[in-house]
C-alpha cells in the first residue's frame, strides 16, 4: 500500500479522477433539473399529491427493477452499461429542454419523462457502484466513496443555488438545458476511462432469476448488511421523501418561491457535503456503524425541528442538519456494504442498496403527498420522524453484532 494518505492517494489515480471530475458537471446540473421539475410541477398543479406522483414516477421503477439491474450488472461489463444508461439520461434531458422550450409541456408529459429516467436509473446506479470501486484498490474504497459522495453533495449545494438564479431569470427551461450540457460531459468522461480491477464473475451459474434470488439470500443471511439495509429502509420510506416535498414547504408553509426552494435544497446539500467530506478524510471503516445509527436518530430529530416552524430561516438551518445526518447514514451504509461484499455479488447487493435508496422513497413520497393533502404536510412528517426514532431505539440491541460483522470481519 502506498505511504500516501488515502484521501491523497485516490486523487493520484487518473481513472478515478477522470470519472469523478467528468461526473461533477452532471451532478450539478441534475440538481438544477430536479429543482426545475419540482417547481414546474408545483406551478402547474399547486398540489402536494402531484409532487408525490412526479417523485414516484422518477423513483418507483427502482423498486421493481433494482434487483434485476443488479443481476444484469453482475453478468456484464458495468462500464459499458453505465455509458449506455448515461446516454439515455442525456436524451431525457434533451427532451425536457426541447418540450419546455416549445411550450408544450404538461404535467402528464412531465410525469412520463420522469418515469423514463426512473426506468433507466436502476441500471445506471447498479453499474455506477461497480465502476466506482472498479477504478481503485480495495483499501481505497472508503475514501473513494466518501470523496465521490462529497462532490455529489457539493453539487447538491451548487445546483439548487444556480437553479435559484436561473429560474427567476429565464424559467425552468434554463435548468433543463443546463443538464443537457452536464449530462453530455459525463458521457464523454465515461468513454475516457477503463476499469483497473478485474471483476470476479464466478458467482452466477444459474438463470437470471436465480441470480436475483441469490442476491436477496446473500443480503438476508449477512449479519451486518441486512440490519443496516432495514434501518436505511425506514429512513427512506418515512423521512427521505421530505426533500421531494420542499416545493410544498417553500410555497405553502414558508410563503416563499423558487428562491426559497433553492435555499432549502442548497442547505441540505451543504450539510451532506460536510458529512461526506468528514467521512472521506477519515478514510477508515471503524466507527461507520455508529455514524449510521447516529445519523438515523439525529436526522429524525432534525426533521422534527424542520416541521416545527413556519419561518424559512429555521427551515433552512434544519434542512442543513437533515442533509448532514442523512448522509452520515447513507454513506456509512454504502461504504460498509461495498467493503464487505464480494465482487461476484457486488452488482446485486448494491442494486438492492439502490432499490432502497432510490426506489423505496417513491412509496413514501406518494403516501406522504396524499397524507399531506389530508392532514397537513407538517403533521405528516412529524409522525414520520417519531416512527424513525422508535426504529433506531428498537435496533440498538443489534449494534454490537453489526460492528463485529462490518468493521472487524476477520477478527
Amino acid at each position: 500500500m502506498s505511504a500516501k494518505k488515502p484521501i491523497l492517494r485516490i486523487w493520484s489515480n487518473r481513472q478515478y479522477t477522470t470519472m469523478v471530475s467528468g461526473g461533477v458537471p452532471s451532478y450539478i446540473t441534475s440538481w438544477m433539473q430536479r429543482v426545475g421539475i419540482g417547481w414546474l410541477a408545483w406551478e402547474m398543479t399547486h398540489s402536494a399529491l402531484w409532487l408525490g406522483i412526479v417523485a414516484a414516477a422518477d423513483l418507483a421503477p427502482m423498486i421493481f427493477m433494482g434487483a434485476f439491474a443488479g443481476a444484469i450488472t453482475d453478468r456484464n461489463n458495468p462500464l459499458k452499461q453505465m455509458r449506455l444508461s448515461q446516454s439515455l439520461l442525456f436524451l431525457q434531458a434533451v427532451a425536457l429542454s426541447v418540450l419546455q422550450f416549445l411550450g408544450i409541456m404538461s404535467i402528464e408529459v412531465l410525469v412520463g419523462l420522469a418515469l423514463f429516467a426512473g426506468l433507466v436509473y436502476p441500471f445506471h446506479q447498479a453499474a455506477r457502484h461497480s465502476v466506482l470501486v472498479g477504478v481503485v484498490e480495495r483499501e481505497d474504497f472508503a475514501p473513494a466513496i466518501g470523496a465521490d459522495s462529497a462532490l455529489f453533495h457539493a453539487s447538491r449545494f451548487v445546483g439548487p443555488a444556480l437553479a435559484g438564479l436561473v429560474i427567476p431569470a429565464v424559467g425552468v427551461q434554463g435548468t433543463f438545458f443546463a443538464h443537457v450540457l452536464g449530462s453530455f460531459a459525463f458521457v464523454t468522461a465515461l468513454h475516457m476511462i477503463k476499469l483497473l480491477r478485474r471483476v470476479d464473475r464466478k458467482g452466477h451459474r444459474g438463470t437470471l432469476m436465480q441470480d436475483i434470488t441469490d442476491g436477496f439470500s446473500y443480503v438476508r443471511a449477512h449479519r451486518g448488511i441486512f440490519p443496516l439495509f432495514i434501518l436505511l429502509t425506514f429512513a427512506c420510506i418515512f423521512l427521505r421523501p421530505l426533500q421531494d416535498m420542499y416545493p410544498a414547504f417553500a410555497g405553502r408553509v414558508y410563503g416563499s418561491d423558487a428562491v426559497g426552494l433553492s435555499w432549502l435544497n442548497s442547505a441540505t446539500g451543504v450539510g451532506a457535503l460536510i458529512s461526506a467530506a468528514w467521512i472521506a478524510t477519515r478514510g477508515r471503516l471503524q466507527g461507520l456503524t455508529t455514524f449510521a445509527y447516529g445519523g438515523m436518530f439525529l436526522f429524525s430529530v432534525s426533521t422534527l425541528v424542520f416541521v416545527s416552524s413556519d419561518q424559512l430561516w429555521i427551515g433552512v438551518i434544519a434542512a442543513g442538519f437533515c442533509g448532514f445526518f442523512l448522509n452520515n447514514l447513507t454513506t456509512s451504509v454504502q461504504t460498509l456494504a461495498q467493503s464487505s461484499v464480494s465482487d461476484a455479488m457486488r452488482g446485486r447487493v448494491m442494486g438492492l442498496y439502490a432499490l432502497i435508496w432510490r426506489g423505496i422513497p417513491a412509496v413514501g413520497a406518494l403516501a406522504g403527498g396524499l397524507a399531506a393533502d389530508l392532514i397537513g404536510i407538517r403533521a405528516t412528517f412529524a409522525v414520520a420522524a417519531l416512527v424513525c426514532i422508535a426504529a433506531v431505539i428498537l435496533a440498538i440491541p443489534f449494534l454490537r453484532r453489526i460492528i463485529d460483522a462490518m468493521e472487524h470481519p476477520n477478527d
